[in-house]
């Protein structure tokens, strides 16, 4: 054993708390230590050259102008930029925050749970190194997840929602060209465009859906609410995990400590999720489509890529399994997009676009089976007379007699 009198050990020990206090204190998540390991991952990460920042610039408003009559939303996009891998980072971060906070709260909380009341008395100051291990464990993960996800995403949106500040819309053109090499008989310039009006359609949607952003990162709440603990499992981790090793940390796979079976709440959670970012990448490839038009020559196999993209594992797919052990299904993706292109085709694009106006009257899991019915029973309901409901709200028995001076016989409140 060390001597603890060794002035070294005692400058190590004295590091240490230094660090797990620093750790506690940024709360469930130690977003420097994310980002350090985030940054460190990434290589060959050059900031985009002028001329590729002015295509992307380029692209992302000439998408933007032919979205004008695709969809009755208007532009969401106020900025248009180029990204590196290290600018999706710094600029993803506070989302990052707002979706993976939830989960690392609810997850310490039943780490607590499994130590007795009277043992967290006798930690003591303990008790805060104990948090700042928890929290330098989640930002390990969080950091290694993003350091992954930033070799590959193409967007500021393509895991399903707005990643940086509201309307700023950003391509990578660095993981476009890799991306693009898959590709060797489309053109770089199409492929750009495409991405270019998935990314702005995205933007148009959130911007002017203002219930969508909480829709989204509500569900992920209810199912981090339900979380529990296996404590089999943490026994196991505890005996084999060695806290200075930041490799091991980011090997973890923390679904096997917290998620051993979920609750019937948490599956109707996910199942929320699920169905709400598929009409989400359903409305944008349709509208991407209606957009492109006969502008893209190449239209037909850049929506192809793109759902093998998805289906074999994309970062929307890699992104909700990570954090909620969500493996998003292609065929919900391919009904949704089948359910807006029949409501357009039975309604036009105005009132194709009016449906996202309140979430309970968003399209069921159901509907997705029969979109061709659901466009049909949606028009029907636009040709019913509404000015029934304006009679009866002059007819609401609620109206009660309010102290009028009228002499008149008593009609139980009802208006003549």
């Amino acid at each position: 054993m060390p001597d603890p009198n060794d002035p070294r050990i005692q400058q190590m020990m004295a590091q240490l708390q230094q660090l797990m206090s620093q750790s506690a204190s940024q709360g469930p998540i130690n977003w420097d230590l994310a980002k350090q390991i985030a940054q460190s991952q990434l290589s060959n990460d050059p900031a985009p050259a002028s001329p590729d920042r002015q295509a992307v610039v380029d692209a992302l408003r000439l998408a933007d102008l032919w979205l004008e009559d695709a969809t009755s939303f208007p532009s969401g996009m106020t900025k248009s930029t180029a990204w590196n891998r290290g600018d999706w980072i710094a600029n993803s971060t506070d989302t990052w925050k707002e979706l993976a906070e939830p989960l690392a709260s609810k997850m310490s909380e039943a780490l607590n749970s499994l130590m007795p009341e009277d043992m967290r008395g006798m930690l003591g100051p303990m008790a805060g190194l104990m948090q700042g291990i928890g929290s330098s464990l989640f930002g390990a993960q969080v950091g290694q997840a993003m350091a992954e996800l930033a070799t590959e995403v193409l967007s500021s949106t393509e895991i399903g929602l707005p990643l940086g500040p509201a309307g700023t819309a950003a391509l990578l053109p660095g993981n476009i060209k890799n991306y693009a090499e898959g590709m060797s008989d489309v053109d770089l310039d199409e492929v750009r465009l495409y991405l270019a009006l998935r990314e702005t359609a995205h933007h148009r949607l959130y911007s002017h859906v203002p219930w969508l952003r909480a829709h989204v990162v509500g569900a992920i709440e209810a199912y981090a609410s339900g979380i529990h603990i296996d404590e089999s499992a943490i026994e196991s981790l505890a005996a084999d995990l060695d806290f200075s090793d930041s490799d091991a940390m980011r090997q973890i796979d923390l679904g096997e400590l917290f998620r051993p079976e979920d609750t019937p709440a948490q599956q109707a959670a996910l199942a929320r999720l699920e169905h709400i970012l598929a009409l989400i990448g359903g409305w944008v490839s349709h509208v991407a489509a209606q957009a492109a038009g006969k502008r893209l020559a190449s239209l037909g196999k850049l929506t192809e890529s793109a759902r093998r993209r998805r289906a074999t594992g994309g970062p929307s797919e890699r992104t909700f399994a990570t954090l909620v052990g969500l493996s998003l299904s292609p065929k919900k993706l391919r009904e949704a997009t089948a359910l807006w292109e029949a409501v357009t085709e039975a309604k036009g694009t105005e009132d194709r676009d009016h449906i996202w106006s309140h979430p309970d009257v968003i399209p069921s899991p159901d509907d997705l089976a029969d979109p061709k019915g659901f466009a049909q029973r949606d028009a029907g309901m636009g040709e019913l007379d509404m000015s029934i409901f304006d009679q009866l709200a002059v007819n609401d028995p609620r109206d009660e007699d309010n102290g009028d001076d009228d002499d008149g016989p008593d009609t139980g409140g009802v208006k003549a």
